[in-house]
């Protein structure tokens, strides 16, 4: 028995439309003789302990945990493409928002605010956000405050109640809010893009081999061409998949490194 989960993207309003996506996904991967996949996926408010599972089929993740606390945990399947401003191909950014009567004109303009922070292990509200500031902050924290907000919908709802005056929030994660509560949008406005990285890719657990690894990867290739799969597509923003590999990912660490040599080891 198997399990397979996919959080990233999954806001209440979709969950119904990311189901018939794992359904057409798992009947796909039947027929590339997969026995059995879940017909359910696992939904739970520990994503982590999923990606440590060594029953894990499939699951989708941040590549900066990727690449650092679970590398050993978790095996690339691919890159999923998203029609979404922000994105290109594989590669996706952050949107730095701020509230719509905030002055800022610029990055710099935002030294000695709040930052809403979704969490420490997350590249595109964590480490793009802090390569992004690294040059304008001298060695020295930005901000007069740092607060976690525990998910990038709610750090955009901090901004716009003014209880934070930034955040930087994953572009695919703004366009399917834009989606399904444009209202919570309506008192933010975006301030500046982050610099690209691959996107939020499919894994799966480390112990899995690679002949299974390689017919995931068809079952994918098939899901994001298949017609019966073409309306959740849309809705999901789902529209290509590449097979990167880790190197490819190699750029969230250079961007950690960068900003570690710039005397900003740590969003602050």
């Amino acid at each position: 028995m198997t399990l397979s989960t996919l959080p990233m993207y999954d806001p209440p309003e979709l969950q119904q439309v990311t189901d018939t996506w794992w359904q057409g996904l798992a009947r796909l991967m039947q027929s590339q003789g997969i026995s059995n996949p879940p017909n359910q996926l696992s939904r739970a408010d520990d994503d982590a302990a999923f990606w440590r599972r060594d029953d894990l089929l499939m699951s989708q993740t941040c590549g900066y945990p990727l690449m650092t606390a679970f590398r050993d945990h978790l095996k690339l399947i691919g890159t999923p493409h998203y029609n979404v401003p922000g994105c290109e191909g594989a590669l996706y950014s952050s949107w730095v928002i701020v509230r719509a009567d905030h002055p800022a004109q610029a990055l710099v303009d935002l030294r000695g605010g709040i930052c809403a922070l979704n969490n420490r292990t997350s590249h595109s509200g964590m480490n793009a956000l802090r390569h992004a500031l690294a040059p304008l902050a001298d060695g020295r924290a930005f901000f007069a405050e740092v607060k976690v907000s525990g998910g990038h919908r709610q750090s955009v709802q901090m901004v716009a109640q003014g209880r934070a005056d930034v955040a930087a929030i994953d572009c695919v994660t703004w366009a399917l809010i834009e989606q399904v509560a444009p209202q919570e949008l309506a008192g933010v406005r975006i301030l500046t893009q982050t610099a690209k990285a691959p996107g939020l890719p499919y894994v799966t657990a480390a112990a899995t081999d690679d002949q299974t690894c390689a017919k995931l990867k068809a079952a994918v290739h098939r899901a994001v061409e298949d017609p019966s799969l073409a309306e959740a597509c849309r809705s999901l923003r789902v529209c290509g998949f590449s097979e990167t590999t880790l190197s490819d990912y190699g750029v969230i660490l250079e961007m950690e490194r960068e900003a570690v040599d710039l005397g900003y080891p740590v969003l602050k």
